[in-house]
């Protein structure tokens, strides 16, 4: 029996769905399709290699919690919740629940936890009419650092085993005026889904062992999109599939806001299994953001293990939220420039944008916002800049014809 379930997982890994499912279907009509070691096998190697789909078609039918145990169950209702079914998945909690084992009520309670998510996302999404179609714009390198990519030693080498991470634009999840504020000109809250992801990016993509993407949202080429409900499964294989390069984890995050008060809960997804690797969580004030955010980044650099290597020094901004607000107009200014975004949504830009002195990187990012906002007719004052190697270098390349 080994030998054919290794067989069927290197279809897998090939794949080649139809190779592995037609070895699975003759291991599961035989007397070993009964046996839990192999329906933990079977729906573990699916799930482990992205072919999350075919965990319901080959093991529901065949799952009994009393014979087989919770460990295919939980892996059956990983599957409905990637799948956002969460009518499936309650009836597998309820068939583990029964089991009253002390030992999983935890994470039990926790699967509970995302099903009432999919619940109130989905009685949203229906009550919200027909679907919008959604376009995902991806940043590939630090938007500051584009027109001026190609100086020498700015931007790092990748190791060539480099994973690749990719930020997704926040939601928000209890803002009850989206429909409203998403026509409109850019605006500071739709910054900040924007501008998060922007800034927790560079934060990766300077160290070697990482490449990045930063996903945003648009309805077609009329505005930005505001997520009111958080990333689906759907959203994120979009992503995977239009991104045009593998993707190893994804980071989606969700917003919210009250009375100037924020509480930012990010979720790190890995791609392989499709499961929830880590939670980071987060709430700050007008008093404390900048040192909250500060800890979030180092929190976040910390569990990736970043290194520092060639290329521009990585230097944290001492002040996250003015950098967050630069990076959020440095991408709308790039992407009017490209004639992704309408010239009517570019909106004034926010005060204070980040101190040009306070990192290499700042002082880089005020010269391409001035000279991107020149090209597209918005005349953008540039404060008095420290006449460093890199200001130079930049200001020639970007003035010249």
């Amino acid at each position: 029996m080994a030998p054919r379930l290794e067989a069927a997982f290197e279809q897998l890994e090939l794949r080649n769905i139809d190779g592995a499912r037609e070895i699975y279907e003759e291991i599961l009509s035989s007397p070993a399709g009964e046996r839990p070691d192999v329906l933990v096998r079977i729906s573990g190697d699916l799930g482990s290699t992205g072919h999350v789909a075919a965990i319901p078609e080959l093991i529901a039918p065949r799952y009994d919690a009393e014979r087989h145990g919770p460990a295919t169950g939980i892996n059956l209702l990983q599957a409905y919740l990637a799948l956002r079914n969460p009518e499936a998945a309650q009836h597998v909690l309820d068939l583990l629940f029964a089991l009253k084992k002390p030992e999983l009520e935890d994470r039990l309670w926790g699967f509970s936890n995302a099903i009432g998510e999919i619940m109130v996302s989905n009685k949203h999404n229906k009550s919200s009419g027909p679907a919008t179609s959604v376009n995902l714009v991806t940043i590939s390198k630090p938007i500051w650092a584009y027109g001026i990519e190609d100086l020498p030693g700015l931007l790092p080498q990748k190791n060539p085993k480099a994973k690749t991470v990719a930020f997704a634009q926040l939601t928000l999840p209890e803002h009850d005026d989206l429909e409203r504020l998403c026509p409109q000109p850019e605006e500071a809250l739709g910054r900040l889904t924007r501008g998060i992801p922007l800034w927790l990016a560079d934060s990766l993509y300077f160290s070697p062992q990482y490449t990045t993407l930063t996903a945003v949202g648009m309805l077609g080429q009329q505005h930005y999109m505001l997520f009111p409900a958080a990333w689906t499964a759907d959203n994120i294989r979009q992503l995977i599939d239009t991104s045009g390069s593998p993707i190893d984890y994804v980071v989606t995050g969700d917003l919210r806001e009250g009375g100037g008060d924020f509480h930012l809960s990010l979720r790190l997804w890995e791609i392989k299994g499709f499961r929830e690797r880590k939670t980071f969580e987060v709430r700050w004030t007008p008093g404390n953001a900048d040192q909250v955010l500060s800890d979030l980044h180092q929190h976040l650099r910390t569990y990736f293990e970043c290194q520092e290597g060639p290329g521009l020094p990585f230097e944290p901004a001492p002040r996250p939220l003015t950098w967050i607000d630069t990076l959020g107009a440095s991408l709308s200014a790039f992407l009017v420039e490209k004639s992704v975004l309408p010239r009517e949504q570019l909106a004034d830009l926010p005060q204070p944008l980040v101190d040009p002195d306070s990192t290499s990187a700042a002082a880089l990012a005020h010269l391409t916002l001035a000279a991107r906002r020149q090209k597209i007719g918005v005349d953008t004052p540039l404060p008095e800049l420290t006449e460093t190697d890199w200001v130079r270098q930049a200001r020639e390349r970007l003035t010249a014809p």
